[in-house]
């Protein structure tokens, strides 16, 4: 399995066609990252169905191969893993500090055989990204974590334990689920993230033979080994969720460059949160079964508040607006009717990149690293531009793709960490935009 990234290509998008046709939605990169991880604890082969074709994913499972699992692609997007020749408990470093996801091989790893040991993840830099809410749990649970320019957990045993998260994090909670799974007794998880990736990986460890209850709530209860017992998860054949990520960058595509367009293989209850944010845009959509239509004619005007008040756009933890797509509102912001004010509360560097936007003739005030008011619509003009971070370059290509002129993107690479074949896709969708050396 080669990978193939590198700063070496670029994107050249030339704006203002309208995007026109059908996509079928990807599997959800979010929850693809730690199924993958939690196949270590199987003690069978386990089948990962709609796994997306991006740089993180392959990387997650050169981290399996490269501590001895067999890992075998069954075709376009399913992968079968033999966790059993595992023998290693040392993440290679350089393919940890390739992706932030590399944390989550710390519970399962730690849960196999009581001992990891981890080079801090690499990934997106979009601020300060803690990794405390993952030591602190896996702590109550019995290990001990030693910090020398690596991580090393070491475990007699796991011991399940009542709790707290000093923050909803999504990881966190994900690592602390799989090393419960194989903690002596009842641990129960207080102040769990509930995101659908979330609520897949706890349905795989079910599908596995794992004991969890309150799968989708903020409190997570799982039933581990009694003393004594000799337990082993076993194999599952498991399909990952739609990205809603994904359907909502391309719902923000299609009413820019107002178009219409139909997103095949949605989860309807995924989508709620996004309704709400994208509903103070304006912007609508119907569903049908698994079928989200996008129509053309979006009303694209921002919806005051109650007394004509500014509305905000948001983010927090599930179900509230996820902050993945605070970058995709900004620039729908642009195109909309109205003002309105972007806050995005969990990281502080995301809204930095919003100078570009600026540059390509956006009405924004940055008020800090968090908040950014938006005045619309402007006709955007063509830029060079340089993709940060997977969401914040996603955006950039909506920027571009309706903005007049050509417009070129380089570091693509963090685009293509979290969009399955875009280039191609998009091409299909009737975009005019090519990868060039």
């Amino acid at each position: 399995m080669t990978s193939h990234t590198g700063p070496m290509h670029k994107y050249v998008i030339e704006g203002g066609f309208p995007i026109k046709g059908r996509i079928r939605a990807s599997g959800n990169k979010n929850a693809a990252l730690p199924c993958i991880a939690a196949t270590i604890l199987a003690g069978e082969p386990v089948i990962l169905r709609n796994i997306p074709e991006i740089e993180d994913v392959l990387v997650m499972f050169e981290v399996l191969r490269g501590i001895g699992a067999l890992v075998e692609r069954l075709g376009p997007n399913d992968w079968r893993v033999d966790p059993r020749p595992i023998e290693r408990w040392e993440v290679p470093a350089d393919l940890a500090r390739k992706v932030r996801a590399s944390i989550l091989f710390a519970g399962p790893l730690l849960a196999r055989f009581g001992k990891v040991t981890l080079a801090p993840p690499g990934g997106d830099v979009i601020g300060r990204r803690r990794v405390d809410t993952h030591l602190l749990a896996l702590e109550e649970l019995g290990a001990r974590v030693e910090i020398d320019r690596v991580f090393r957990f070491t475990a007699n045993k796991l011991v399940g334990a009542d709790i707290f998260l000093d923050e909803a994090s999504v990881t966190g909670t994900e690592n602390a689920v799989m090393a419960a799974t194989k903690a002596e007794g009842t641990s129960i998880i207080r102040n769990a993230a509930s995101e659908p990736h979330v609520q897949d990986l706890c349905r795989l460890l079910v599908a596995m033979g794992a004991k969890i209850d309150g799968i989708g709530s903020n409190v997570l209860r799982i039933e581990g080994p009694r003393e004594g017992d000799r337990f082993e998860l076993g194999g599952a054949d498991f399909s990952i969720g739609p990205d809603y990520m994904e359907i909502g960058s391309f719902v923000g595509l299609t009413a820019v460059t107002r178009g219409e367009l139909v997103i095949e293989g949605v989860e309807p209850e995924d989508l709620r949160p996004l309704k709400v944010g994208f509903g103070r845009l304006g912007i609508q959509w119907e569903l049908s079964g698994r079928e989200l239509s996008i129509p053309s004619g979006q009303t694209m005007k921002v919806v005051s508040d109650l007394g004509g008040q500014i509305p905000k756009i948001d983010d927090a933890p599930w179900p509230g607006f996820p902050p993945d797509l605070t970058s995709i509102m900004a620039v729908v912001a642009t195109q909309t009717d109205g003002t309105v004010l972007i806050h995005e509360k969990m990281f502080e560097s995301r809204m930095f990149w919003v100078d570009k936007l600026i540059g390509m003739g956006a009405r924004i005030v940055l008020c800090d690293p968090h908040r950014a008011v938006i005045a619309g619509p402007v006709r955007l003009t063509a830029s060079d531009l340089s993709s940060p971070d997977v969401r914040a370059g996603m955006a950039m290509v909506i920027a571009a793709l309706c903005a007049e002129g050509t417009s070129t993107i380089s570091n693509v690479y963090q685009i293509e960490r979290g969009y399955e074949r875009i280039i191609d896709r998009l091409k299909t969708l009737g975009a005019h935009v090519t990868s060039v050396e």
